[in-house]
């Protein structure tokens, strides 16, 4: 009944709607990029430094565009950088062959993505009543499942039927729309962050420690993601004809896994703080990478993507509460970037890193896809003292902190 309340409650179903349709372009972009140089004959040297320029440019851009909602608000961000990073794709659509152009646009579409996942969590408690919250964090994480498999679902379809050049305008027809959707929200128009703390300096939520190392402990669950990409792409290649769908099915189940622990983490009243779960399901998601470690038979490993996938939604449905309790006041938005900006670094780095050791043994990619979470989980543990809100009771802090 907790989802279903959640949904019932005014803007909650239109918020999520246009996040997801805002946030689809994100899982198109590196696998369209890559459709649509090649067919413009263009070296996969190219294609590599333009998905790089893509993937650079958001994770500079992320925090830069949370700073600024956060001084002057939603709505007029949200659709600017929409436009912004329209013009980066339509770029990379008209001039996919250019050695200029398409790393040029890819940039564009990278440094202005629209800030929606930061925006939609900020916005979370004046939406919701703050025992909803942790559902409402849940199923957020939940959504994200979907977009992994959705992304690049929508780009194979539409690059078959219409040519890699059309899934590009449909990133930028996406990202505008679902910027509008959001932007035009009651919620969007009326939220304001709260007088930036004077203690928050330049670096902003980053002068909290505790963030900071929640934040590294979450790049450490990235990389985990990253490198077990890489992973299940070698066991497949290892065994031919084990899987049905090889490499994308054990994707999809860990997926899968994913949007059932954030659901049943979301369904669960919580009586425990929001540090001791973030640091306790890290644990427990390294844990269920483990027996990867075994690298069984194609049937066991179907089961085994599945648990290791279960962790992850819950852990961020977890951290996300508490990047709200850590942050200083009035830098929330863009510390929810910033938390974007590292796991997507710690995932690129265990990609690139895991890719390294794919041509050696099998088991050096799963020991490296499971020491990213592995070392992640026992930092967060260690320094589970610093994960207590900063200032929760000061007067000006959001109520859900100062309840928290």
């Amino acid at each position: 009944m907790g989802y279903v309340a959640l949904l019932r409650a005014p803007h909650v179903t239109r918020l999520l709607l246009g996040t997801l349709l805002g946030r689809l372009p994100a899982g198109m972009t590196a696998l369209v990029i890559a459709l649509a140089l090649r067919e413009a004959g263009a070296p996969y040297s190219r294609i590599g430094l333009a998905t790089a320029a893509y993937a650079i440019a958001a994770a500079v851009g992320g925090p830069v565009l949370g700073r600024i909602v956060d001084r002057t608000g939603q709505p007029r961000v949200l659709i600017a950088s929409a436009v912004v990073a329209g013009c980066g794709y339509a770029l990379l659509a008209l001039a996919p062959g250019s050695p200029i152009a398409a790393p040029v646009g890819a940039a564009i579409a990278g440094l202005a993505m629209p800030p929606l996942e930061p925006c939609l969590r900020s916005l979370w408690p004046a939406v919701v009543d703050e025992e909803q919250l942790d559902t409402a964090y849940a199923f957020d994480s939940a959504s994200q499942q979907v977009l992994y498999v959705a992304g690049p679902l929508a780009v194979a379809g539409l690059a078959a039927a219409f040519g890699p050049s059309t899934a590009l305008w449909t990133a930028a027809a996406l990202g505008l729309l679902g910027a509008l959707v959001v932007a035009t929200t009651a919620p969007a128009r009326a939220w304001q962050a709260p007088p930036r703390a004077a203690s928050a300096g330049l670096l902003g939520p980053l002068r909290s420690p505790g963030l900071v190392l929640l934040l590294l402990g979450l790049a450490g669950a990235g990389w985990t993601v990253g490198a077990q990409n890489v992973l299940f792409i070698a066991y497949a290649e290892d065994h031919p004809g084990g899987l049905p769908g090889g490499a994308g099915s054990l994707l999809a189940l860990a997926a899968l896994g994913g949007l059932v622990g954030a659901l049943v983490y979301g369904a669960i009243p919580w009586r425990i703080s929001t540090a001791t779960r973030t640091w306790a399901i890290a644990l427990a998601m390294a844990v269920s990478y483990l027996p990867l470690l075994l690298l069984p038979g194609p049937a066991a490993m179907a089961g085994l993507a599945l648990l290791s996938g279960i962790g992850l939604a819950p852990l961020l449905a977890a951290a996300f509460v508490l990047v709200a309790e850590l942050a200083p006041t009035g830098t929330v938005t863009e510390a929810f970037a910033w938390l974007v900006t590292l796991f997507a670094t710690g995932n690129a780095a265990g990609y690139a890193v895991s890719g390294l050791l794919a041509s050696g043994a099998l088991s050096e990619v799963a020991l490296c896809a499971t020491a990213g979470i592995g070392l992640g989980g026992l930092l967060l543990f260690g320094c589970r003292g610093r994960l207590q809100p900063l200032a929760a009771t000061a007067a000006g802090a959001p109520e859900h902190v100062r309840a928290a």
